[in-house]
This record gives structure tokens, C-alpha cells and sequence, in this order.
């Protein structure tokens, strides 16, 4: 069984005393040892894989963006093209209409 934290020293400097066990690794670290991390306090090592870990995830995201971008302009140009020419070939059949009605 551990003992508390009060008790344990930190796993880096023998001499200081713990205030926090780090959530990923379980090792206890002094104050100099952790950084708050989306609101949890992450020795260095566990910091460096989480932020290497969210690296290689926006890669993939990064690696598919532009050619996301490109079928979304697509599909917006043909909503775009597909409005003017609905809208052209209503007026041009108001116009005819109103040329066939004036003879």
C-alpha cells in the first residue's frame, strides 16, 4: 500500500515533498514538477506524450483539410452555378411568356 501524499517525496528531488500524484504515470512530483494541463497536473514526461499524442491527431486533420476545402468550394461553386441558371431559365420563360402574350 502507498502511503499518503503528505508522506511521499517526489519521484525527481528525493529532498522536497509531494503534492500531487500525476494522474497518467501515478508517481508523486513537488510543485516544480507538474504543469496543469486541461485542469489536471501532468508531470513533464506524460505532457510531452499527451502533446505528442494531440501532434500526431491534428496531422491526420491537416493531411485532409485541403482537400476537404476544395470539395466544399465544388459544392458551393454548383449551388452557386445551379441558382444563376435556375434563375435564368425562370426569367427567360417569364420573357417569352410576356413576347408570346404582347402577339
Amino acid at each position: 500500500m502507498t502511503p499518503p501524499v503528505l508522506e511521499q517525496r517526489c519521484w525527481n528531488h528525493e529532498d522536497r515533498e509531494a503534492v500531487c500524484r500525476c494522474p497518467q504515470c501515478g508517481r508523486s512530483y513537488c510543485r516544480e514538477c507538474v504543469t496543469e494541463h486541461q485542469s489536471r497536473l501532468l508531470c513533464a514526461a506524460c505532457l510531452r506524450s499527451v502533446a505528442h499524442q494531440s501532434r500526431s491527431g491534428s496531422r491526420i486533420f491537416r493531411r485532409f483539410l485541403p482537400a476537404a476545402m476544395m470539395l466544399a468550394g465544388f459544392v458551393l461553386a454548383w449551388f452557386v452555378f445551379y441558382g444563376a441558371a435556375e434563375a435564368l431559365l425562370e426569367s427567360t420563360a417569364h420573357m417569352e411568356q410576356s413576347i408570346w402574350q404582347s402577339h
